[in-house]
């Protein structure tokens, strides 16, 4: 790699433009016809686009929530009853596809280009297979109705865009010495978009119809909206993200009852399919009991109550022994608590559970930089670079761990492609990598 030498005022130049830029849309005005309703709508983002932005950011967002399952029983399942929604639907030429996340928090979403994830948090709030085809056709319904494109065109998406930069913006933390945001490098819900009120009501109308034209009685959906409302009454610490991205009102239960009781009348006969849901996700209601273990540590711990939550989580692990998410948790809480040593095992044993997903790899990669084995802390942050590339933040710690052991060259190189993967954004990270880059003759 060649390293283009860079000023101090062309670092601060780029970081101004930089910002200015992309503080408004920028995709070019159009118009579209709207899939639900026909007429003509303002569109500045194409059907590749979204399909483009959910490409760039779901693996982001799949890997925050501990990767896809790898109980192919429940995704082959969720899968299914998805696919039996696709009768209904406005947009049947979208890539859709359906699976389960390691995730214990409450929540359910779709990516614009028709990926869509539920979380084992949701799927053990649920009482049968109409009210999980009520929780799909939901989220089918803000990808048909085009609700993250909208938003786009409107510029009032702040989270989700095209360039990257809701990777970069995780980026950007208080401190070097900072863990807690370290380790919120890939935090939840942070590639999801937000719906509002009015998105809300017409997902729930598209998914009430989805779901009761594949032959589910709208009673389903009755029954997701009382279980949705009970949790937004309740307001558990789990479903925090959930009400962040989908705001909930007692509004929606009453129109969904009045669906029910009006123009969905006749579907009243039809089966929930309790027992089948029930039989279908029985490997993870074994786990539940785990899993609401899990819930409570991640209260303690973000409440910075490591010593508490690491006492939960271990009770979780003993009824969850090979569970990816338990032992990455335990090893986040131990990096927290300044227990590196003990987080590396947990990490490392994480890895082993779950080698295709980084964030074994990223806390090992942590907890090494923190005991100073800079070797195996590069190693972890490139294993987790290739397996995910695209995330500047392992440039960086590339660089980091490269310049600790007196490799100035290499080093260089990953602290200029941080750089420009970050368009020279101003951060504690970007003014070290720059003073860095400087103090070697790299950078003016």
């Amino acid at each position: 790699m060649t390293i283009i030498r860079i000023s101090r005022r062309q670092f601060l130049k780029n970081s101004a433009i930089m910002s200015a830029t992309f503080a408004g849309p920028i995709f070019f005005t159009g118009c579209a016809i709207d899939p639900v309703t026909g007429k003509k709508q303002l569109m500045m983002v194409s059907q590749q686009q979204e399909i483009g932005i959910d490409k760039q950011q779901s693996p982001f967002q799949f890997s925050s929530d501990y990767g896809i399952t790898k109980d192919a029983g429940i995704n082959q399942y969720i899968s299914g009853v998805g696919k039996g929604l696709f009768p209904g639907v406005h947009r049947p030429d979208m890539p859709y596809t359906f699976q389960c996340v390691n995730a214990t928090y409450i929540n359910a979403y779709a990516f614009p280009g028709g990926t869509i994830a539920v979380t084992r948090g949701i799927l053990l709030k649920l009482d049968n297979e109409a009210q999980l085809a009520a929780l799909l056709g939901h989220e089918l319904g803000h990808v048909n109705a085009r609700h993250t494109a909208e938003q786009v065109s409107k510029g009032q998406l702040s989270s989700l865009l095209v360039a990257g930069l809701s990777i970069v913006a995780s980026t950007q933390g208080s401190g070097l010495g900072d863990l807690t945001q370290q380790l919120g490098m890939l935090g939840q819900g942070l590639f999801l978009s937000k719906y509002s009120r009015d998105n809300e009501r017409e997902a729930d109308s598209l998914g009430n119809e989805y779901m009761v034209k594949a032959g589910y009685p709208s009673k389903g959906f009755v029954g997701l909206m009382e279980m949705l409302d009970s949790l937004n009454k309740e307001q558990p610490s789990s479903a925090q993200i959930l009400f962040s991205t989908h705001p909930m009102s007692t509004e929606r239960l009453t129109s969904a009852v009045q669906r029910e009781k009006g123009i969905y009348q006749y579907s009243k006969d039809s089966s929930l399919y309790g027992e089948r849901y029930m039989d279908s996700i029985s490997s993870l209601r074994a786990k539940k009991q785990g899993i609401e273990l899990l819930q409570q540590g991640e209260k303690h711990m973000a409440k910075k109550e490591y010593d508490q939550a690491q006492t939960i989580f271990k009770k979780s692990l003993n009824k969850l022994k090979n569970d990816y998410t338990a032992h990455v948790l335990m090893a986040k809480c131990q990096l927290l608590g300044k227990n590196p040593v003990q987080a590396l095992a947990y990490a490392d044993t994480a890895k082993k559970l779950y080698p295709a997903e980084i964030q074994g790899y990223y806390i090992a990669g942590l907890a090494s930089k923190e005991l100073k084995k800079y070797t195996i802390a590069y190693k972890n942050f490139d294993t987790c670079d290739k397996l995910l590339p695209g995330n500047p933040q392992m440039s960086f710690y590339k660089g980091y761990c490269l310049d600790k052991n007196g490799e100035i060259k290499p080093a260089a190189d990953n602290y200029m492609t941080y750089l420009k993967m970050t368009n020279y954004q101003s951060s504690e990270y970007s003014n070290y990598a720059y003073n860095r880059l400087k103090k070697w003759g790299y950078a003016k």
